[in-house]
């Protein structure tokens, strides 16, 4: 099992170099941040009373914030949880993060998902219902950017002739691409054209969970693939959880840290890093 953190990085909390910079200190694999270019103010939250939480209104762009964490770091890889590609111009996208895996020499995650946010994504010019085949093409589109030296897409939303774009990615043939979600299409998709699978674990009795993750190692093996890796956020600390998840078939677990100041975030990525020691 492997173990990595989340956190809403901001203008108001640790900056994302002193987090990265400790989070690897203490033995984490992977540091996850989010995304929101922006939340419109008539936006209501999916849960609690529709408030929209400040740490989401107040989000770094991930790509820029982890430019910094990788300056500072070498070992912990740079997560994208999760990047919103609906809202991304696959050309700066796949240049983006091609560039980042190559400062960080080949330590990135990208982890997608099409949002939640019907006016975010339509003030995007992306519109809501076709979310889903968008975020396809782009990173379909963004795979041949990374690995041809004349690439070329032809879809419905993304269409262009042969065209040069570097640098590539270190990893290869790409970063590893995970979608996040628990939709009645996810599986599909992550058999269809992802790496791997990042559910939340509140999100579904554990039970469900368990069958998930057969069910898309099945669809992926049916396709030539392996096993999707999985990667499940709020995985319980306790060693007896994290055994259950391991023994379903998860293999990286995500704890998540609170958008705030050193002062209140090092001290609890400490106890992650005590965590630790019952897995080694």
């Amino acid at each position: 099992m492997k173990f990595g953190v989340s956190i809403f990085p901001t203008h108001y909390s640790i900056g994302p170099a002193e987090v990265a910079k400790a989070a690897e200190d203490v033995g984490l694999e992977s540091l996850w941040f989010p995304e929101h270019t922006h939340i419109p103010t008539q936006t209501r939250f999916p849960m609690g009373d529709g408030t929209v939480p400040e740490h989401y209104r107040s989000t770094l762009d991930p790509f820029v914030a982890f430019a910094a964490a990788a300056a500072v770091t070498k070992t912990i890889k740079l997560a994208t949880g999760i990047a919103l590609i609906p809202q991304r111009d696959p050309f700066v996208l796949a240049k983006e993060v091609a560039t980042l895996d190559l400062v960080s020499n080949g330590r990135v995650i990208l982890g997608i998902g099409a949002g939640w946010n019907e006016p975010e994504t339509r003030n995007h010019g992306t519109d809501f219902d076709h979310r889903f085949k968008v975020m396809k093409e782009r990173i379909l589109a963004m795979k041949e950017l990374w690995t041809k030296d004349e690439a070329e897409f032809h879809g419905d939303t993304v269409d262009f002739g042969p065209t040069w774009s570097w640098p590539k990615p270190v990893q290869k043939p790409h970063p590893p691409i995970i979608i996040g979600g628990i939709g009645p299409h996810t599986l599909k998709r992550v058999a269809e054209y992802a790496d791997g699978w990042m559910p939340i674990a509140f999100q579904m009795p554990f039970e469900e969970l368990a069958a998930r993750i057969a069910e898309v190692t099945a669809l992926a093996a049916a396709k030539g693939k392996p096993k999707p890796e999985i990667t499940v956020f709020g995985v319980p600390l306790d060693p007896k959880g994290i055994e259950q998840y391991a023994a379903a078939g998860v293999d990286r677990a995500v704890w998540g840290l609170e958008s705030a100041p050193a002062e209140a975030v090092l001290p609890v990525l400490k106890t992650y890093g005590e965590a630790l020691k019952a897995y080694r």
